[in-house]
């Protein structure tokens, strides 16, 4: 399996990137969050890899964070779900959304990406509810939700109450909104 590439960026597409690595050129499919936050062309750049087999071809596919790598495995292990609609998925969350939706069992948003429909959506979440804690996890801390965390825990609340009401917050909300609300939910 191919970790990683380290090279000079020398085309971006719509769906994939070339990458020139010691004067070989590696075409890299990468979902449209992670093209744009690339940097320009001629620029160096480190993309984490998926190799993917099959007996008719290889394609690479790449993305900035292993967080995003080890998720886009995840999801085409489900079953019906390719390389193209794991590319789809990621494009339209980021994988903390995902974790978030898929949680919450939430049909209506994942019917969203192109190439789901219902009954892939609840297969979706089917396989892969209790799969993304540690994917979860680590975008946690990146949100306002560590924020509110830490809020309610300085407020006298503990962690395990404070995991389980951030849990029920609508994650787009501002910070102060977000506390009002868990205020409220704690409060019943």
């Amino acid at each position: 399996m191919i970790e990683r590439l380290t090279g000079q960026l020398i085309e971006k597409n719509v769906t994939f990137i070339v990458l020139d690595v010691s004067g070989i050129g590696y075409e890299v499919g990468v979902p449209v969050n992670t093209l744009q936050k690339l940097p320009a062309i001629g620029a160096n750049l480190r993309i984490y890899t998926y190799h993917y087999i099959r007996e008719d071809s290889q394609q690479l596919f790449g993305f900035l964070e292993k967080t995003e790598r080890n998720l886009f495995d995840k999801i085409i292990k489900v079953s019906g779900i390719g390389p193209k609609v794991g590319l789809a998925i990621l494009s339209t969350f980021s994988p903390n959304e995902l974790a978030v939706s898929i949680t919450n069992k939430d049909v209506e948003s994942l019917n969203q990406i192109p190439g789901i429909g219902k009954k892939t959506a609840e297969r979706l979440i089917l396989e892969l509810n209790g799969k993304l804690e540690d994917i979860n996890d680590a975008e946690f801390h990146k949100s306002s939700n560590f924020e509110l965390l830490q809020a309610l825990t300085s407020l006298g609340y503990s962690e395990k109450e404070a995991r389980s009401t951030v849990s029920n917050i609508e994650y787009k909300l501002p910070i102060h909104e977000k506390i009002k609300e868990a205020l409220k939910l704690l409060s019943k």
